[in-house]
């Protein structure tokens, strides 16, 4: 076989040999003499002192594993000290090239599992697993820097050694995760934004009670504002729970038919099919109670259509229809659209700031749904720093090509 090729990487080295042994492509490279300095008295020297052959694991060629054995020369002093010649493609100690290094890092943020890309590069899980540490110790910034001044929060289940529920943080403009608590407790929340908050104006967050009261213990009077999937989702909640408890006295037939076709319930009345409009004037004959609180779900869809379309600038208007709309489920006193409304009135201040500034959680939710994958993929991680780095290393990287090696 010809062997007198450059191989990327090693323009420095000469390849001696090629050979295939047992499916696996053997390299044999050596250096050229060169005058090297001593690294105990500096003195230069040529005088070699002996050759070592030290095999080294490099990236696949040919779709097969490369192997590389490299004729290492130790050169010799005259102070009486030996040293190994220098090199570009190998570190001290290491039986793994700097190129097939630097490809299990960037697979390991990409990839799905540790020991999947172990297979792929013939090395054992627990290397990948040191590289991918490495690397996140180098990246990953354990002390975080100010926080910006539009912040979303929100909580998602990651199961880890420090526990159940994780807290992320990310930049509500940006739309990039930004750093990931251990827990969702409300002090550590206090703790961290009173480190790194002092420039927050604006916070995005679900109707969590702990968090509120976590965010204005620390950062004072910002600007909370609740996420619109949130309170929209308690008026459906609301239909639904008078619609299983009005059918758990119906016919099982009408019980059973009414479970299954709920979804007519929940969708807009304007884009109800004629099917879905036989339905449900079928059901809303069958309970007046019914009937109202469907009635009640489409005045809410109303206003919140309404409220969306005057913006800031007529938030007057938005807020008295608000008034109108509590009026109307006190009138009928169906008990879930009641507390649906108290839910509303003990967050009327956050639910107006959803429409005097046009911010949302629902990227946040896309990155705890990508988390999830994430988890899934791994079988858990019990490691809260892993599993954190994994997150903010995929998220960081998401452009970044996985096609090396």
């Amino acid at each position: 076989m010809n062997s007198n090729i450059f191989l990327p990487g090693f323009e420095d080295v000469t390849v001696t040999l090629m050979e295939e042994v047992e499916e696996k492509l053997c390299i044999h490279v050596e250096r050229s003499v060169e005058p090297h300095t001593c690294p105990v008295c500096h003195t230069v020297t040529q005088k070699i002192h002996d050759y070592r052959i030290q095999k080294i694991k490099h990236l696949k060629m040919f779709e097969r594993q490369t192997l590389l054995f490299y004729r290492k020369r130790r050169y010799v002093c005259p102070c009486g000290k030996r040293f190994a010649e220098e090199n570009t493609f190998v570190e001290r100690y290491q039986r793994l090239s700097v190129e097939l290094n630097q490809a299990i890092k960037i697979r390991s943020i990409k990839g799905k599992t540790f020991k999947e890309i172990s297979e792929v590069y013939g090395t054992s899980a627990s290397t990948v697993v040191r590289r991918f540490d490495q690397l996140a110790e180098n990246t990953v910034n354990e002390e975080a820097k100010e926080l910006p001044k539009v912040i979303a929060i929100d909580e998602y289940k990651g199961d880890t050694k420090e526990g159940k529920y994780q807290l992320i943080i990310a930049n509500g403009m940006t739309k990039e995760p930004i750093d990931i608590l251990p827990n969702r407790y409300k002090n550590t929340i206090k703790h961290y934004l009173k480190k790194y908050g002092a420039q927050v104006e604006v916070v995005v967050m679900d109707m969590s009670p702990s968090f509120k009261a976590a965010v204005q213990q620390a950062l004072g009077k910002p600007v909370i504002v609740a996420d619109r999937f949130h309170f929209v989702r308690s008026m459906y909640w609301a239909l639904d729970g008078v619609r299983r408890r009005i059918q758990s006295n119906w016919h099982d037939y009408d019980r059973k038919k009414c479970k299954k076709m709920r979804y007519v319930f929940y969708k807009r009345s304007n884009k109800l099919t004629e099917d879905d409009k036989w339905y449900l004037q079928r059901y809303l004959d069958l309970s007046p109670v019914l009937r109202k609180a469907y009635e009640l779900k489409e005045l809410f869809c109303r206003w919140f259509d309404k409220a969306k379309q005057n913006g800031e600038e007529h938030i007057l208007q938005t807020k008295n229809a608000l008034y109108r709309f509590y009026e109307e489920v006190d009138k009928e006193g169906i008990p879930e659209f009641t507390k649906a409304a108290q839910t509303l009135k003990n967050w009327q201040i956050e639910i107006l700031n959803s429409f005097s500034n046009n911010f949302s959680n629902g990227f946040l939710e896309g990155i705890n749904n990508l988390t999830k994958v994430i988890k899934r993929n791994a079988f858990g991680f019990r490691s809260f720093q892993r599993f954190r780095a994994k997150i903010l290393l995929t998220h960081k990287y998401k452009r970044l090509g996985s096609h090396i090696g």
